[in-house]
């Protein structure tokens, strides 16, 4: 089997270096750069399969990365990690809303992020097996395998985040889901979650599906569901 291929994206030499000693000890192909400019050269001929991506970038920063990763049809698929000393609540839903996958703080254990990063893994190699599972709900089609979503034939283009919570309501209908609930089958077990991260992807998720967004219900005091 392929060894699965890790771009870390960090200015500062000895985190980059910690970074990918750490990442190739546990058999990863690891490529390390020092700009976010490079990072966009270097993604078409490496196809990472996932991106460790610091935040505070010279230039151009981790979230305009981040953004430009994902809204390239081409990239999109690719698994993102934000590491950045930023730790507030507002920052971490920013990081969330541009479409990163996961959100990790500086300072932080090589044993974390490996966790975090196998987890990411593993996730998406579950989603190329499910890949055929498409569900359609009225005149809503959801296509786990090309993350896509399109209603009356019209494509709804969401983040990551976003379209795993709606594959996972979908795929749930009737049944109530706390938000803790949400992001752990969205992004596993044990992510340290807010409120507000978890509402704020849901508010832009609703905006994106327009008139559909009445499937995502609001439980007061508990959580969401997607109406049967």
């Amino acid at each position: 089997m392929p060894k699965e291929r890790i771009l870390v994206v960090e200015d500062e030499r000895d985190i980059l270096e910690l970074i990918t000693y750490n990442l190739n000890r546990e058999g990863y192909t690891v490529h390390g750069i020092t700009s976010g400019e490079e990072a966009l050269r270097v993604i078409p001929e490496f196809k990472p399969n996932l991106i460790v991506l610091d935040w505070m970038l010279p230039g151009m920063d981790g979230l305009e990365v981040c953004k430009f990763i994902k809204q390239n049809s081409k990239t999109a698929e690719v698994s993102v990690i934000i590491v950045t000393a930023k730790d507030a609540e507002a920052d971490v839903v920013t990081g969330l809303e541009v479409g990163a996958d996961d959100y990790l703080t500086k300072p932080f254990s090589p044993r974390v992020l490996l966790a975090r990063v196998k987890a990411l893994l593993r996730r998406n190699r579950k989603a190329s097996a499910d890949a055929d599972a498409v569900l359609t709900i009225e005149n809503m089609v959801i296509h786990p395998g090309k993350r896509e979503v399109r209603i009356d034939d019209r494509r709804v283009r969401l983040t990551n985040m976003e379209f795993r919570i709606l594959h996972f309501l979908a795929s749930h209908q009737g049944w109530v889901y706390t938000r803790s609930q949400i992001v752990s089958a969205a992004r596993g077990e044990d992510y340290a979650v807010t409120d507000r991260s978890v509402d704020a992807i849901i508010v832009g998720l609703r905006k994106k599906l327009g008139p559909e967004a009445h499937y995502i219900e609001t439980v007061r005091g508990v959580g969401y569901r997607f109406k049967e």
